[in-house]
């Protein structure tokens, strides 16, 4: 037997967005990739929960490598490992996400990672939640003749926070809509900001939980009331919320031209 043909296979990872939870919904080169790993590492978003719809799991090695918002996690520096440590058996590894891998996934911090220590890596872009989930419910986040521009805004922590980056107040002072996800927990503490950076208290607001699952529900309100929503209706994660006039528009609605 010659020495090419026993030589160790190299591995490779696969960055996967799975969309924002119907499994229908991941691409179908995605799905393509899933079929072909050996390893598959997921998160509890996307299409985790019937993964066995896309791939037959007896025949793949699945590791659940959730974080769970507030609860409990996988730390990335041990996803980061396991990621390596597959692909350097030789294995084709899988690391499936919910949305997209690069709108608040840390898939660049993976894809970083994997360079580093030599590895291939394919990035497979995903349906982003902010933006589909609103959509599904038949919100859009731009609309021609009432907004132009969007902002998508992580809200783990709140306003003032010594770790949070963003000028809510700025935000107030956009015009964008703004799309929030991981910030049912901050709600109020959000809203109470944008209204003091100026944005009006009447601005419609929506809020969608678990889009495109059979659990989705959609509660419109304004911002004033956004957080007496989430609280009084019990709206949990995953969810996004939506704060901007296309939260007002109603079907046949469509605003001016412009």
């Amino acid at each position: 037997m010659s020495s090419s043909s026993t030589a160790h296979k190299p591995g490779r990872v696969t960055l996967i967005g799975g969309g924002p939870g119907a499994v229908d919904l991941i691409t179908l080169r995605g799905a393509r990739a899933l079929e072909r790993a050996d390893v598959i590492l997921t998160d509890h978003l996307g299409p985790a929960e019937e993964l066995d719809r896309l791939v037959d799991v007896t025949a793949k090695e699945v590791i659940d490598v959730a974080k769970l918002p507030y609860g409990r996690r996988v730390a990335q520096e041990r996803i980061n490992e396991l990621l390596v440590e597959n692909a350097r058996a030789g294995k084709e590894v899988a690391r499936l996400k919910g949305g997209d891998p690069f709108v608040f996934g840390r898939g660049f911090e993976e894809l970083a990672v994997c360079a580093k220590a030599g590895i291939p890596c394919e990035v497979i872009p995903g349906i982003s939640s902010p933006i589909a989930v609103p959509g599904l419910a038949g919100i859009p986040i731009t609309q021609r003749g009432v907004v132009h521009a969007a902002t998508v805004v992580s809200g783990h922590v709140p306003p003032g926070h010594e770790s949070s980056l963003v000028d809510w107040r700025a935000l107030a002072k956009s015009g964008a809509t703004i799309a929030v996800i991981m910030g049912m927990r901050n709600a109020r503490a959000i809203a109470d900001e944008l209204a003091a950076g100026g944005l009006d208290p009447a601005t419609p607001a929506a809020i969608i939980q678990e889009g495109s699952t059979a659990r989705e529900r959609v509660a419109r309100c304004e911002l004033g009331t956004l957080a007496d929503t989430i609280e009084g209706q019990g709206f949990r994660s995953p969810a996004v919320y939506v704060v901007g006039a296309v939260a007002g528009l109603e079907p046949g609605e469509a605003g001016p031209e412009g």
